[in-house]
Parts: structure tokens; C-alpha cells; sequence
């Protein structure tokens, strides 16, 4: 009874968070290309949902519990996308009294000062949890994966708000990674939550 509870409690927050991207503007519907260069005939921006204290609130709720569950003692993602998130959940972990950590992995290595990949306070050997508004063919999140990993932790979950299903999550799969996203798109093109 608990887990079909806690089904429905996920369904809901997703439902939310699909309410609130839609009246924020954060999904649009049009003629877009994306950063991986596919065309598509939506936009979801993350940004307009996760920098607006409502939507990063449910989101931060919905991924908590995900993260929290698959054991990891840090949460970071690829900047710039993941850096309210990465925030937000980092935030309400303390205030649940489990002091995640967070740390966020540069487009590119600094070039000055230390010349890191990854700011924040990441220790090697942390399993870690990578997240990301959205995932189309994996490749910021990858990128994101390979620099934990290259910093010596142990990726043990991976999250999207939304899932595009452009190979990105199937990728991730193949490769052995823990991949959960709270929104997806469906074949007939309708984004829906994935409970």
C-alpha cells in the first residue's frame, strides 16, 4: 500500500511540475532546433521552471526521494541547466536534515586558477547522483557522468526533468546507469509524466 502511495504521490508532483512549466511558459510548442541540433516541434525550458520558487520546489521534492533512495552522498550536474536544481535539492536536503552535497561540471575545464571541471565540494570516492532539466541524446549528461567519474566517484543514479526519448535515455541504460526522468515524451508527441 505504501509503494502504490508513494506512486501516486510522484504521479501528482509530476502532474505539477508538468502545470507549472506549462503556465510558466517553460513549454512551448513551434518550430525549435535543439543543442544536440534535432529539430523539434517543442521547447521545455528548464530554466523558466527551476529559477521560479514554485516549480524549483516541486522539482527539488520530486528528485529528493530519488536521490536520497539510490544512496548517494552528493548531487551535481552539467552548468548551466542543472545548476538551480542541483541547488535546490542540495537546499532541501539540509533542511530534511541529510546534508547532500552539490556540485555542478563546467562546459569546459577552467582556464585559470586551479583549472577544474567540477566546482563545488565533490570528494572522490562519493557515490554520487548526475542531474539535468532535460535529456535528449545524453551528451550533457554524459559529459557530466564521465567528470564525476574522472574525479573518482561512483555515479549511482542519473535524473532528467524530462525525458525527450531522442536516444539519450536508452544510451544511458546501455551503459549501465540508473536513469529515472519525471516527465516524457510519448510517441504521439504528448509529454506526460512517467508514473
Amino acid at each position: 500500500m505504501a509503494d502504490a502511495r508513494g506512486l501516486a504521490n510522484q504521479r501528482a508532483r509530476a502532474e505539477k511540475i508538468l502545470d507549472l512549466a506549462k503556465k510558466r511558459g517553460a513549454l512551448l510548442f513551434g518550430d525549435f532546433t535543439l543543442s544536440s541540433g534535432q529539430k523539434s516541434n517543442y521547447y521545455f525550458d528548464g530554466r523558466l521552471l527551476s529559477l521560479d520558487p514554485d516549480g524549483l520546489q516541486e522539482i527539488a521534492e520530486a528528485l529528493l526521494p530519488k536521490v536520497s533512495g539510490s544512496g548517494a552522498k552528493a548531487v551535481g550536474g552539467p552548468t548551466l541547466a542543472a545548476d538551480p536544481i542541483v541547488g535546490g535539492i542540495v537546499l532541501l536536503s539540509r533542511q530534511r536534515g541529510q546534508s547532500l552535497r552539490g556540485f555542478i561540471v563546467r562546459g569546459q575545464t577552467k582556464q585559470h586558477g586551479t583549472g577544474k571541471m567540477i566546482e563545488g565540494p565533490l570528494e572522490a570516492g562519493l557515490p554520487v547522483a548526475v542531474v539535468d532539466d532535460t535529456v535528449s541524446t545524453g551528451g550533457n549528461l554524459l559529459k557530466a557522468i564521465e567528470a564525476a567519474e574522472a574525479h573518482g566517484c561512483e555515479v549511482v543514479k542519473v535524473l532528467a526533468v524530462l525525458d525527450r526519448h531522442q536516444g539519450g535515455s536508452d544510451e544511458l541504460k546501455r551503459r549501465g546507469y540508473d536513469f529515472e526522468a519525471l516527465l516524457e515524451v510519448k510517441p504521439d508527441g504528448q509529454i506526460r509524466p512517467v508514473f
